[in-house]
């Protein structure tokens, strides 16, 4: 029988100087999260072993899942027995540079990885301006996986703000879908929990946004508020702007219950509409 709750953390993390101080504490939090909080799936930030600009992304790029970054979290995920989606860190492949999510099993296995599909160039002069394409290259494979019967899916940050995104992810079964996401300051106050629970509530699943922890000394200043949304549209949980870890019990009896009561995934018009995903 499946089990009825899953115990996850998301780790809202500081910035560091370096990537090897960065991956220092992201593996001292890991731990926490797992030995002292028991959770069984760790979820990370998005660019939280570097700079989130995109002078850094080449600089602070590795191969995955063969880089330390993989390593050190691969190793750390074997040592605790935890599944652990890794946020995101710059991989480089065949002279390409991608904003990637590792994840990693409880035996230190390498799950998969995904790329940000869609990415980040917005221009808001005087305010917010950054062009993730003029050092991104953008992925174009979805990834899902299975912990203890609960099927997990990834995106990562401005991916959420694609309705259609999370759609094909319900289509895939998707139950639990997880955005490393580094808003930034004008736009999160106004979306960030808007789309976690939109998303959410459309597609009848769990949704996590994990966020770095805000650090105003960068050039571009993440917003922070970590969030997990859950299959109602409700915020369960949600951090400040420091950094924090919150470890929560997914109540996975929520996921049919729904379905039960407002079945709109059995009611969709497909006579008329559909959403199709490209092989």
């Amino acid at each position: 029988m499946a089990p009825s709750k899953l115990k996850i953390a998301l780790l809202q993390l500081d910035s560091f100087p370096t990537k090897q101080a960065a991956i220092s504490n992201a593996l001292t939090q890991i731990r926490s999260a797992a030995k002292a909080k028991g959770a069984k799936l760790v979820i990370l930030p998005e660019c939280w072993n570097s700079t989130y600009s995109a002078d850094e992304f080449e600089r602070s790029a590795e191969k995955i899942p063969g880089g330390e970054t993989s390593v050190a979290l691969a190793n750390t995920a074997k040592e605790l027995g935890i599944w652990l989606v890794g946020g995101t860190y710059p991989e480089v492949d065949a002279g390409k540079i991608h904003n990637t999510c590792a994840v990693f099993g409880p035996q230190g296995e390498f799950i998969g990885k995904y790329r940000k599909m869609h990415l980040f160039d917005m221009d808001i002069p005087g305010i917010c301006t950054f062009s993730e394409s003029s050092v991104l290259t953008p992925g174009k494979e979805f990834l899902t996986f299975s912990v203890e019967g609960l099927n997990v899916g990834i995106g990562i940050c401005y991916d959420q703000r694609f309705p259609e995104f999370a759609a094909i992810h319900r289509q895939l079964g998707t139950d639990f879908l997880i955005f490393p996401s580094a808003f930034d300051t004008y736009t999160g106050p106004m979306h960030f929990e808007l789309i976690a629970r939109a998303r959410a509530l459309d597609n009848s699943m769990f949704v996590a946004l994990c966020a770095p922890a805000r650090d105003t000394s960068k050039d571009y200043v993440a917003y922070g508020y970590s969030t997990l949304c859950d299959p109602w549209g409700r915020v369960v949980c949600r951090a400040g702007e420091h950094p924090e870890m919150l470890v929560v019990d997914l109540d996975l009896t929520l996921l049919e219950d729904i379905k039960k009561k407002i079945p709109v995934l059995k009611q969709k018009r497909n006579d008329v509409y559909e959403l199709v995903r490209k092989k």
